[in-house]
């Protein structure tokens, strides 16, 4: 196996870890703070952080030739991060994770038509295999189905898109220019909806919110580093530990326990995932 797929796979996870610590945090917060001052206050820290950064690395990294992009991710991400902290505080972590598996179906499509990546007919196979325990779990139809359920499958969708657009810009654009430009175009675009529906947060929430403005740019430098070491299809089996993360945390500090309905769907998806992983891996060492 190639070194530059196992750098992939470790960062891929790495953007797990994190993506489950930040629901936690917006899963406390949201007991008392609105959604869109939650989003507001994730991006104007996360810009916060950055720039020292850049900073010290020269005013050189402030120049972008891709404005269009950048205005277009910031809209994509208020989009899929609000859709996301409603999603968090009105299901179980492990329930909303389990849906936004959803991403990868999104995601191979789209990195067909916009990045020109070749995926072959194993990927697909196992990527609908997966989405066949989504369904299994949302239950289309059914008197069980729940309309909040599509929140997530919106937030999934548009975070494929980023992670596109990210994978696209990545060859020209510097990492730290990416996590200023989203920052600032997030927080500005959540700036009115943060205004009316402001309460004025404690010292506590303060640190939880400077947390989550941190883990906001530690998921976009793992998001970019994975994607420069191998190709963005490939990685997406890892993103499935995801989910363990959200079920062990959920448990731990919320006594959330999956339903057997959560447990089938994701058995299912993750024997999607262990065949594509050891598919990938065998496709790596023949090369």
């Amino acid at each position: 196996m190639k070194k530059g797929y196992l750098q992939g796979a470790f960062w891929a996870m790495m953007i797990c870890f994190v993506s489950v610590g930040n629901d936690v945090l917006m899963r406390f917060l949201g007991e008392r703070l609105h959604v869109a001052e939650i989003i507001f206050f994730r991006f104007l820290f996360s810009m916060i952080t950055v720039v020292p950064l850049m900073m010290s690395r020269g005013l050189t990294l402030f120049k972008t030739d891709h404005p269009h992009l950048h205005v277009f991710r910031a809209f994509l991400g208020v989009g899929a991060f609000a859709a996301c902290c409603y999603a968090v505080n009105m299901m179980p972590l492990s329930e909303n994770t389990t849906i936004m598996f959803s991403q990868p179906l999104f995601f191979l499509p789209l990195a067909v038509l916009f990045l020109k990546e070749k995926v072959d007919a194993p990927r697909w196979i196992a990527t609908l295999f997966g989405f066949a325990g989504l369904v299994l779990i949302i239950q289309p139809g059914s008197e069980t189905f729940n309309l909040i359920t599509l929140v997530p499958m919106a937030a999934a969708f548009q975070f494929a898109l980023l992670d596109i657009l990210a994978k696209k810009m990545v060859v020209t654009e510097n990492t730290y220019s990416m996590l200023f430009y989203f920052a600032f175009g997030t927080t500005i675009g959540a700036l009115i909806p943060a205004i009316i529906f402001w309460q004025t947060p404690t010292l506590w929430e303060v640190g939880l919110l400077i947390l989550l403005g941190i883990g906001a740019n530690l998921i976009q430098v793992c998001l970019i580093r994975a994607f420069s070491a191998t190709d963005a299809s490939a990685l997406m089996p890892f993103r499935y530990v995801e989910l363990l993360f959200s079920a062990l945390f959920g448990f731990l500090l919320f006594g959330e326990v999956p339903m057997t309905l959560i447990l089938e769907g994701a058995a299912v998806i993750i024997a999607a995932t262990f065949f594509l992983s050891y598919y990938e891996s065998k496709k790596k060492q023949s090369t």
